[in-house]
């Protein structure tokens, strides 16, 4: 347990110095090629119920395909997170602009007052952050496990797809029990289904 816990420490790390060394240039242009995968990606395409996430530092960076994904008539979903019991509510929002407020961790999320609540197995497509994937869609996210209790709960139907930059995939991800894998990582080179 704590050998895999000391070796993703490390591997954030060294992902965050990799990630910090990049330019702002690099990471725009990287940004439009994963956006420009993900809206050629017939599951996206195809899913009516688009859960996304508001990035962090790290991650790639969502704005844009937040007001992308409405021109394509997706109903966006963001997660609004509880503190205490590190679960997460999935919220329809119709405007980023309008209905989200910073959150207990500091991000933007859904305000609770304009925002309705959809059911996980109503949930078509999930796009998942993390901050290191490998190729068998293992995933290391910022530590407090919100999507691996999110990811066994959403619908087996619903494809779990993460948005990555190729600096990020390593070759293998310590796993633990709860640690939850992606079906789908959509990076700035190439899509990669889980083997």
């Amino acid at each position: 347990m704590e050998e895999i816990s000391a070796a993703k420490i490390q591997i954030r790390e060294d992902i965050a110095n990799t990630i910090s060394a990049l330019s702002v240039n690099e990471i725009k242009e990287k940004t439009t090629a994963i956006q420009n995968r993900l809206f050629e990606f017939a599951n996206f395409l195809e899913s009516k119920i688009a859960l996304l996430y508001v990035s962090q530092k790290l991650e790639v960076p969502t704005d844009s395909i937040i007001a992308k994904s409405y021109t394509y008539n997706k109903i966006v979903v963001l997660p609004a997170f509880d503190p205490e019991s590190f679960k997460m509510r999935l919220m329809k929002v119709d405007s980023a602009d309008q209905e989200l407020i910073r959150g207990p961790r500091g991000i933007l999320e859904p305000d609770a007052s304009r925002c309705k609540v959809v059911p996980m197995d109503r949930i078509d497509i999930a796009i998942i952050p993390g901050l290191a994937f490998d190729e068998k869609g293992g995933r290391i996210g910022s530590g407090t496990g919100y999507y691996d209790r999110l990811i066994p709960r959403l619908a087996i139907t619903t494809r779990k797809v993460a948005l990555t930059f190729e600096e990020q995939i390593v070759p293998q991800i310590p796993m633990e029990s709860h640690d939850k894998h992606v079906d789908i990582i959509i990076t700035d080179k190439r899509i990669i289904y889980k083997i």
